[in-house]
């Protein structure tokens, strides 16, 4: 053939294609062109593959049967795609780099440009890559951006082939071939060939023009005094810029220090023009080939100029021609003040960031279509928002994407948050991955606990949490053992956990992250001393160097487990705090994370925030706080009823603090659409096969009322490890929206402290502090902030009193410090929805001492909305704790009035009603909904 791109290459320029696509390489379309054509190269960019793969189907077989195989990263899908993509161009130019003898016939692919400030990084993917594509005719697209320079320098040492991209300038082109310079005299030092290796330096045309002649249009368009002089350099500072570089290119090879490399076999490093399609439709489309044609060059173009120079192109070189007038051009430019060094470096940080950009756009089109090849395996998230709510959202996803959340999340960095000590903290991003569990170990902890016929978890806060959601909605073997979560020291509670086990025939797991958590410690001592309870059975589960590890071993526990000290207690779940329970209660740990890494995948650094489940949830999350709706309400299905109280104490506890947070509300009855105010965003969490009609109803009515809704799907119970990972990062990315540290708990230890000391002066004294109610008959005591003298004395009033100053915004909680029960869970629930229909307020209740390792942090430290009524009581069979004077029940107590204190101190509205005998809660539940009622 003898056309213009033919006589490209007898003037010395090489032909490459800057493109790459499926179809086209299956259709012979590379093919053809390197016959007809003499085409002898090709590049790949983000750019390239985002339209190649994001709109169009030609990629959905070979995603689809990758995953098929199991499911990967977002990153991961892309490069299976991509790299075959570029294994068969680099194969369709084999015969090309054979008969060029490996002077050309390259393809080019892109280190990620997440990269460009990182040469360390730059380097190992770099590796990667090549040894992903393996084929000798791949070239490895680096940056020649600062930190991409001496990398550069040390891939060429290490034996690549180097497409260096994103060269504006002629400083920076000198700064690259002196890197290909150095190293390859680095490989001849070691005695290593230099032959094979190729390089070319991208050097960048039409962009420069782009951004200089608009400069000179608006200063034309001003009047400006030099508007002639403008003229005559407009269209020709990127020419003249690219000719002087080759003059460069020029000078090196008359250098005794390149002569010398040339010697032992070393291929020139060409300068390759990019950019070449023209941006200003008044300049001729082959403007930047025809002008550019020389010895030792080549020229990279998208199909389109390729088309356009075949039909009407000129092959004449021209790259040597007028270099004085080049010279002219550039000292004009110098001259009229167009500032072309700073064209030039903004250009190259607009160039990676526009690399970025169409990194992220391709990588959410990949997001988008694995989440359609996953389906029903990856748990689902839609979200119907009132307009000015979706609007910020959107927003702060636009920004998310922008400054890189996800990868500075994963990369721990601390200033996405406050700042302090975040990155600390992230050892959940591994748990959630299954790098924190040894699974050979659970196995065998499995087979021992196999033949019990129960499991015990003795813990508090998040180290129960967790595994008792597990425990209710996770399949377990049809042999396992029952589990029994007891996180509570009250003493009917602990009382029945004893009467429903055979301690000899029992497991127990000790569950504490500190070691010296007070719960914990005492169930230890009762459950040990009952009758048949043999030390060998009990394992513990605690962070390295805790007094619990100590005294495990020295007692002779049958295991212990370490958990992560960067992980807090609430992003447990995954590591060993939620997973040797577990085991131990019969779920398969290896099929549980592996049903969560569809969730992980998706939540990755390499997920955009726009296809990222957990960033877009955390956004909404936020977004709906700071816009007031800061009262999370979780609608379960039935099957899933059980995930709200870890789910409450995982977003209390993380959020609320500073007088910020998000409020959540778990189990309150569900009511008609306008008995909620507008502090409200629902989240609907559906199982697969449930069947609520009036759940859906109101739902519907909720969004027809305007009301943001959150919907959640989970096709299979095995999938919940999703949810706890996708509300994880939620969490973490709504902290970061809120300006707070998610990861720490500042008011928990404070109501901790207070207890510890009554239960300290108890020990000492062998009673508490005295106190005096407000108003005491024979069903209950009312304890309240005040002067008993001057108080009400009818207890009706005195609810009335406490409940009437809340506000739409603010929200009541019931704080029961009594056994937690169906009995005792139904009436709270009635009072809630008396209180919450008569107020228009958002109500939470949890059940003590258990919530104070987690919601009660947000109850403290959060929006000072709240309005309290604490429930205590005098149990009728009080339990004995082995070794101390202090029964379960006066540690209850003392948990309640120290909580009672804080809240005070904190600034909440507190009442307490201690109830007498065990009836009394019905007492309690006429007065309060009589009091709330019109």
């Amino acid at each position: 053939m003898t056309g213009p791109l033919n006589a490209l290459e007898q003037a010395g320029q090489a032909v490459w294609l800057d493109f790459v696509d499926r179809k086209f390489l299956a259709d012979g379309g590379l093919r053809k062109l390197i016959a007809e054509d003499g085409l002898t190269g090709v590049t790949s960019n983000p750019s390239i593959f985002e339209k190649a793969i994001g709109h169009s189907d030609a990629y959905d077989d070979g995603l689809a049967a990758y995953l098929d195989k199991g499911d990967s990263s977002v990153v991961a899908v892309y490069e299976s795609l991509a790299i075959a993509d570029i294994q068969a161009a680099a194969d369709d130019l084999r015969p090309v780099y054979d008969r060029l003898q490996g002077k050309d016939g390259y393809v080019s692919l892109e280190v990620s440009p997440y990269l460009a400030k990182s040469t360390h990084e730059t380097i190992e993917e770099a590796h990667r890559l090549a040894a992903a594509v393996d084929r000798p005719n791949l070239m490895v697209k680096v940056p020649g951006t600062e930190e991409g320079v001496p990398a550069i320098r040390q891939l060429i040492e290490d034996g690549l082939s180097i497409n260096v991209t994103l060269l504006f300038s002629r400083d920076a082109y000198r700064a690259v071939a002196m890197a290909y310079l150095e190293g390859l005299e680095a490989r001849v030092a070691d005695g290593k060939p230099i032959d094979a290796i190729a390089s070319v330096a991208s050097f960048f045309i039409s962009r420069i023009d782009a951004l200089v002649d608009k400069t000179i249009d608006e200063r034309i368009a001003k009047g400006d005094p030099d508007a002639d002089a403008l003229k005559a350099i407009r269209g020709k500072v990127a020419i003249a810029n690219a000719k002087l570089a080759y003059q460069d290119y020029l000078a090196i090879l008359e250098t005794d220090r390149w002569k010398a490399l040339a010697a032992k076999g070393a291929q020139v490093q060409r300068l390759l023009w990019a950019s070449t399609g023209v941006k200003d439709k008044a300049y001729s489309d082959v403007l930047y080939i025809e002008t550019l044609i020389g010895a030792d060059t080549v020229n990279t173009m998208p199909p389109a100029t390729m088309d356009a120079f075949r039909d009407h192109g000129d092959a004449t070189p021209q790259l040597t021609d007028d270099v004085a007038d080049a010279e002219h051009v550039m000292a004009e430019a110098e001259r009229l003040k167009l500032k072309l060094g700073d064209v030039t470096t903004g250009l190259v940080t607009a160039g990676v960031t526009l690399f970025a950009d169409a990194a992220d756009s391709l990588l959410g089109a990949v997001a988008g279509k694995r989440e359609k090849v996953l389906g029903d395996r990856l748990n689902g998230m839609t979200a119907t928002l009132p307009k000015s709510l979706d609007e910020a959202v959107e927003t702060r996803l636009g920004t998310m994407r922008k400054d890189a959340w996800s990868r500075r999340l994963w990369a721990g960095d601390a200033t996405l948050w406050t700042g302090k000590d975040e990155a600390k903290w992230l050892g959940w991003l591994a748990a959630g991955k299954g790098e924190q569990v040894d699974t050979d170990a659970l196995e065998d902890l499995q087979g021992t606990t196999k033949g019990k016929a129960d499991v015990v978890l003795l813990g508090m806060g998040g180290s129960s949490l967790g595994p008792e959601v597990i425990g209710q909605i996770v399949p377990r073997a049809a042999d396992a053992p029952r589990f029994h979560a007891l996180d509570s020291t009250d003493p009917a509670q602990v009382a029945t956990v004893a009467g429903l086990i055979d301690a000899g025939n029992t497991a127990f797991l000790v569950s504490s992250k500190s070691g010296s958590t007070l719960e914990p410690q005492l169930l230890e001592a009762y459950f040990r001393s009952l009758p048949g309870a043999d030390v060998k059975n009990f394992v513990a589960v605690t962070d390295p160097g805790s007094k619990l590890e100590a005294s495990a071993k020295a007692d002779g526990f049958g295991h212990v487990f370490h958990g992560d000290p960067t992980i807090g207690g609430r992003y447990s779940v995954l590591s060993v705090f939620g997973m040797v329970p577990a085991a131990m209660m019969g779920v398969d740990i290896a099929a549980f994370f592996t049903a969560a890494q569809a969730m992980v995948h998706a939540c990755g650094p390499d997920s955009p925030p726009n296809t990222n489940p957990g960033l877009r949830l955390g956004a909404i999350l936020g977004e709906a706080a700071l816009a007031g709706r800061d009262k999370l309400t979780i609608l379960p299905s039935p099957g899933l009823a059980a995930f709200g109280s870890w789910l409450e104490q995982l977003v209390a506890e993380s959020t609320g603090k500073e007088g910020k947070g998000i409020v959540p509300v778990d189990l309150e009855p569900l009511g008609s659409a306008d008995s909620y105010g507008t502090d409200r965003l629902f989240v609907h969490l559906h199982l697969a096969g449930d069947s609520d009609d009036a759940l859906e109803s109101t739902l519907l009515a909720l969004t027809e009322g305007g009301h943001p809704l959150v919907r959640i799907s989970v096709a299979d119970p095995m999938q919940l490890g999703q949810e706890f990972f996708r509300w994880e990062m939620a969490t973490a990315v709504a902290g970061a929206v809120l300006g707070i540290d998610p990861f720490d708990q500042p008011d928990v230890e404070a109501a901790k402290v207070e207890a510890r000391k009554l239960v300290d002066a108890y020990e000492a004294t062998g009673a508490l502090e005295p106190e005096t109610p407000l108003y005491e008959d024979a069903d209950l005591r009312i304890f309240a902030p005040g002067d008993p003298e001057f108080a009400p004395t009818d207890p009706a009033v005195l609810l009335r009193t406490h409940f009437a100053s809340l506000v739409p915004g603010d929200y009541a909680g019931f704080l029961a410090y009594i056994e937690r029960n169906d009995t005792h869970a139904a009436s709270i629930a009635r009072m809630r929805a008396a209180v919450r229909d008569a107020r228009q307020v958002a109500t939470v209740a949890g059940f003590g001492p258990r919530f104070l390792h987690s919601t009660g942090q947000a109850y403290k430290g959060g929006p000072r909305t709240g309005s309290f009524l604490k429930i205590t009581r005098t149990p009728s069979d009080d339990v004995a704790v082995p070794g101390r004077k202090a029964s379960f029940g006066t540690v209850q107590l003392a948990q309640a009035r120290g909580d009672l204190d804080v809240l005070v101190e904190r600034g909440q509205r507190v009442m307490r009603v201690h109830l007498k005998h065990d009836a009394a809660i019905e007492r309690l539940e006429t007065l309060v909904i009589a009091s709330v009622a019109d």
